[in-house]
């Protein structure tokens, strides 16, 4: 039976709280198992049961994904067996089971070997050949690679439209890195994914990451750099550019013209000129570029104050939809005070949708069955009503991103 493009949920870090929090979000939310698939390894997520599902609600399918698609396999699980959950089990929750080997073929922009003309590490190559599960709560390669897998798989079944949408659990960068993948994180690892499929360079697909809240919507200019790196590479075209990206994402899900504010970068604006010249040398040009271009863009704001006046609460709109901020933590600490079981990352110029919960691995937490799924419901929620614009269909009341 081949399926309708769902929702992709990627497994995360498997020695983390990812796999727990999918696992919850089916329970809480059970029409998902119509609308959603997990891209991750079977034995890390029927581990990840044993935590979240006592009763035994869950039973796991195992999809294979070939050149027609997503297809339901006929066994339920790789070793055949049922897998956990007894006859009482009501909600059937589909697996891309990435042991299995089995890829699209999609010519030479997309890489099914996962190798990316890099080796993987003989103990982890090792390690996945006997399907082995990493520990819980330790940063390893193994879960880096098991983690990487999933999300490339799950964004390479996004650019062939057999999904329509990509959620994200977290990850660990560290780990990421013991297993040579060569990203700071889930960004920019998207951001060469997509490139390579179109054929580009990555530099020639811009990508920013958005951080959205029922209060607040922020995007940032620079991510996963040095704070002395993301000062001295401040330039006025990045901060154009990242407007013109904010613009472009905020019209389609608005259905008008956002209302954009840039902070600045000195304590009080600068104090024209008196604490720094940047907004005068950098951000004032790139303000007057944008509004030339026909953007609906004020500031640069003192960063202490700008937070607060695009803050939306009942009956007060803000004053913006959404926050320019210059670099990752001027723009993530007033969405996290304002709570992480809320807030949504998603990532701005990509040829697909993606999302992601604001937060991390949590390795304390991680086996207890104590994580909470509402940030990656919330991320859903916001996959959900994005993939739905993109094909035209209407978004239901309250979902729209960045503002109301």
């Amino acid at each position: 039976m081949t399926l309708k493009p769902p929702l992709a949920i990627t497994q995360g870090d498997p020695s983390g709280i990812g796999p727990e929090i999918v696992l919850q979000c089916f329970l809480a939310q059970p029409s998902l198992c119509e609308d959603a698939v997990i891209f991750g390894h079977w034995g890390v997520l029927e581990r990840a049961l044993a935590w979240v599902d006592p009763l035994q609600q869950i039973l796991l399918r195992r999809i294979t994904w070939g050149p027609g698609g997503l297809e339901e396999a006929l066994d339920p699980g790789p070793s055949g067996a049922q897998g956990r959950g007894g006859q009482g089990s009501t909600l059937r929750v589909k697996v891309v089971h990435l042991e299995h080997r089995s890829a699209p073929s999609a010519g030479d922009r997309l890489d099914p070997s996962l190798n990316h003309h890099r080796t993987i590490r003989g103990d982890v190559a090792e390690a996945l050949q006997r399907q082995s599960l990493p520990e819980i709560g330790r940063v390893q390669a193994l879960s880096g690679e098991m983690a990487a897998q999933s999300i490339v798989r799950a964004t390479q079944a996004a650019l062939l439209g057999q999904v329509r949408a990509v959620v994200t659990a977290p990850i660990h960068k560290a780990a990421l890195a013991q297993a040579g993948w060569p990203y700071p994180g889930h960004t920019e690892m998207l951001q060469h994914e997509c490139a390579r499929h179109l054929g580009l360079n990555p530099a020639q697909l811009p990508v920013r990451m958005m951080l959205t809240h029922d209060e607040l919507t922020v995007v940032l200019v620079s991510i996963h750099i040095s704070l002395k790196d993301a000062i001295t590479s401040l330039t006025a075209q990045g901060v154009l550019e990242t407007l013109q990206i904010t613009h472009q994402a905020l019209s389609s899900s608005l259905g008008r013209r956002p209302r954009l504010a840039l902070s600045g970068l000195n304590p009080h604006g600068g104090e024209g000129g008196l604490m720094g010249r940047e907004e005068i040398d950098i951000l004032a040009p790139a303000l007057t570029l944008a509004r030339a271009a026909g953007l609906d863009v004020q500031g640069p704001f003192s960063p202490d104050t700008v937070f607060m006046r695009a803050r939306r609460s009942p009956g007060h709109a803000g004053e913006f939809d959404a926050v320019v901020a210059l670099y990752h933590d001027q723009g993530l600490i007033p969405i996290k005070y304002l709570g992480l079981d809320q807030g949504v990352n998603v990532t701005l110029g990509l040829p697909v949708v993606r999302t992601s919960p604001d937060h991390g691995t949590a390795f304390d937490l991680a086996g207890k069955g104590q994580a909470r799924a509402n940030s990656l419901l919330a991320a859903i929620l916001v996959a959900q009503a994005m993939s739905f614009k993109r094909g035209q269909l209407a978004t239901e009341p309250g979902q729209s991103i960045g503002g109301s």
